[in-house]
């Protein structure tokens, strides 16, 4: 074979490459996943570089900086693949202003958060929400949500859950545990007792679904086989709130989740009632943010919410979402690729995996 039907045939296979898209695009989120390297030059660089594009055929791919340099070639003085990327530079900071929110018995000002990691607070704030997907005082509220549930939780009394919290006057315990716990301290002690949550049962392609909805937005999206067990599933994670059957308005809602789950492609624009752990929140901020018709790993999202250890946490956190498609844990695999245990059943997730893949292919 001439060396002209080599060239040819090597541009071909990088031309059909899912990473030459994310190349000519000069994606940012794909840097850490993988580097290119020119073959004209001698040169390799992350995915975002501004950099002249290159040729098809002069071009491969490296999992690794290590491997781009193990084949001979040398790091751009551009885009410095071989240092920390900017989107890696501010997941560390990030990561920093975290730890001192939780180790602080007062949620820290933005001012001094700003300050302690040396930005300006504007800066900060707009880079903090778009790694984690929450504003400081969102995270903050998050973990002090976690704070008041332990206190409430080992307490004898909301009395001694308010001083053992920190806090010195009522009226601010409760103004803060009321918005980050959906209900009164005492209703949460008491189970959600006086909570109303109203539900309705529809039936789709994935079998029966249930849709309840709070005062603040719909707070459970669950799946399954048997409708009377999706009930008693509610009922177990509100078990003395007001319970209520759906109207016919309220069918429409379940109607409307049931179309996103036949048609991803619609989207879903509905108010959640999202409960969970600073944790957890970050772990369903990430996987809202992953288009449909696309999938990432249960690593990938440590890395991307700054905690690159916690890939067990991050799967204990997608089996405790309680919003079916509405946070789409099913779009998290394994780091080879093969589909893990769904809270509502592996089949359902190839379903949905397969149903996206096939809108986003046909809207190409």
């Amino acid at each position: 074979m001439n060396k002209v039907m080599k060239n040819a045939q090597h541009a071909a296979s990088t031309e059909t490459d899912t990473r030459w898209a994310s190349v000519i695009a000069r994606d940012s989120e794909a840097d850490g996943r993988f580097y290119y390297s020119v073959k004209s030059t001698g040169i390799y660089c992350r995915p975002s570089c501004a950099a002249r594009r290159a040729r098809p055929e002069n071009v491969s791919f490296h999992m690794t900086a290590e491997d781009a340099e193990k084949a001979g070639f040398r790091p751009c003085k551009r885009c410095k693949p071989n240092q920390p990327s900017l989107v890696e530079q501010y997941t560390a900071i990030v990561t920093k202003a975290c730890r001192l929110i939780e180790e602080s018995e007062k949620t820290p000002s933005l001012v001094r958060l700003a300050s302690q990691v040396g930005m300006s607070m504007f800066h900060f704030h707009r880079m903090f929400k778009a790694v984690t997907g929450l504003t400081p005082r969102e995270y903050a509220m998050a973990h002090v949500g976690k704070r008041i549930r332990k206190k409430l939780d080992n307490s004898e009394t909301v009395t001694e859950a308010i001083y053992d919290t920190g806090y010195r006057s009522n009226g601010r315990f409760y103004e803060i545990s009321d918005e980050v716990l959906g209900m009164t301290p005492s209703n949460y002690r008491a189970g959600g007792a006086g909570t109303d949550i109203r539900f309705a049962v529809g039936e789709c392609s994935l079998g029966s679904i249930l849709v309840a909805q709070s005062e603040r937005g719909i707070c459970s999206i669950l799946l399954g086989d048997e409708p009377d067990e999706l009930a008693r599933d509610l009922q177990n994670r509100f078990p003395y709130a007001n319970i209520i059957g759906g109207d016919v308005e309220f069918e429409q809602l379940v109607s409307k989740v049931v179309g996103f789950i036949e048609a991803p492609a619609i989207g879903l624009d509905l108010p959640l009632d999202i409960r969970g752990t600073a944790f957890q929140q970050r772990v369903w901020q990430a996987l809202r943010e992953i288009p449909s018709g696309c999938t990432t790993s249960y690593t990938e999202i440590a890395n991307r919410i700054g905690y690159p250890n916690r890939v067990r946490s991050v799967a204990r956190a997608c089996a405790a979402n309680a919003l079916a498609v509405a946070i789409p844990c099913h779009r998290v695999v394994k780091k080879d690729g093969s589909l893990s245990g769904y809270r509502w059943g592996v089949e359902r997730k190839r379903a949905l995996l397969n149903r996206e893949a096939q809108k986003h292919e046909y809207s190409r």
